[in-house]
């Protein structure tokens, strides 16, 4: 089922790169905050679905690019999780600032650094390690598809997008707990409000979602290790993990496993969540028993609560763009949501 509330129509900036211009005499200089969630999956557009549902979630990928466009941020402050391709449990953080961050192209992704601007980077954790968020820094943060995807369906590059990239657990327990998530957000919006940029803030991952991910608890050594220091993978072992999860997506769309069915009804109440302007509500979630309703990948969604808080220290905020298609084929309910604060007198 498709549901989408109206975009604006707006003048889009010819081309990614002048995304950030502020040679635009007509842009408001005062401070304005967005948010930008969208789930990403490695299926996408690879795993088993119609050209009817590709359609639509090209299409609805293109309207949030054209709505970032139109947003015009001076900054992008984006959290995401990993997915045991950048952070292993040799030492996994709940939370990573990059000061500097490089694309690993898992999946055909695009490779190379992100333009990171570091001085914002780092002012930006000593601001929230002040109010006692002892976040990891990289300075150079190894990231995935997780970060660089939901960029490249809306606008097929990454790198002409600058951002501070903040990694967030949401696959490898222990987690941080949705409130802490929400908190870090608030921390990072009122370092946001110093800076008296037009802040866009972006998270990737979810919803419903069960990735064929082993438990360090009950992997057998082999996988355990890799689970511990899986770094620099060789052709031959990528190719392999990727092809299993490709099979578990075939196996997905008929309805057979070894993947957890979608939820369609939990994300349903998640989306309620954001879109009602409470969405301390999510305080309640407990990340076990988010796992276990809608799948090992589902609690990548404490990167959208840590953009929501970040958005919520403007005030009130209105929703402008809604997407969300239950898609087995790609082990992802795949959903889409922007938002602004609602005193901002722009569309």
């Amino acid at each position: 089922m498709l549901s989408r509330q109206e975009i604006v129509s707006a003048s889009i900036a010819p081309d990614p790169a002048s995304l950030l211009s502020t040679n635009d005499d007509l842009r408001r200089t005062t401070m304005s905050f967005a948010v930008v969630c969208a789930s990403h999956t490695p299926l996408m557009n690879r795993g088993p679905a119609s050209n009817e549902t590709e359609a639509r979630v090209k299409a609805a990928f293109e309207e949030l690019g054209a709505w970032v466009r139109a947003f015009k941020p001076d900054l992008i402050v984006q959290f995401a999780p990993d997915h045991f391709n950048g952070f292993f449990y040799d030492l996994m953080p709940a939370f990573c600032v990059g000061a500097g961050a490089v694309s690993l192209g898992d999946w055909g992704g695009g490779t190379g650094p992100l333009p990171v601007p570091e001085d914002i980077a780092l002012d930006l954790i000593d601001h929230v390690r002040a109010e006692d968020f002892d976040v990891a820094v990289s300075f150079r943060m190894p990231v995935d598809h997780g970060f660089v995807q939901i960029w490249e369906a809306m606008f097929d590059d990454f790198k002409s997008i600058p951002l501070v990239p903040i990694f967030v657990n949401g696959a490898a327990p222990p987690l941080p707990t949705y409130r802490r998530c929400r908190l870090l957000g608030e921390s990072v919006g009122r370092f946001a409000r110093k800076t008296g940029k037009r802040v866009l803030f972006a998270a990737s991952g979810g919803l419903s979602h069960d990735p064929p991910l082993p438990n360090i608890r009950t992997a057998p050594p082999e996988v355990r290790e890799r689970l511990i220091d899986g770094r620099n993978p060789t052709p031959e072992a990528q190719h392999a993990r990727e092809a299993r999860v490709l099979e578990a997506g075939v196996l997905a769309h008929k309805g057979e496993g070894p993947c957890q069915p979608l939820n369609p009804d939990w994300d349903a109440d998640f989306m309620q969540i954001l879109r009602s302007g409470d969405f301390t509500r999510a305080d309640a979630l407990d990340t076990t028993q988010v796992r276990e309703a809608a799948g090992r990948g589902a609690n990548e969604v404490l990167s959208w609560i840590a953009a929501f808080g970040a958005l919520s220290v403007a005030g009130p905020y209105r929703v402008k763009q809604d997407f969300y298609e239950a898609i087995p084929g790609w082990i992802a309910g795949m959903a889409m949501i922007a938002a602004r604060q609602a005193d901002d007198a722009r569309p």
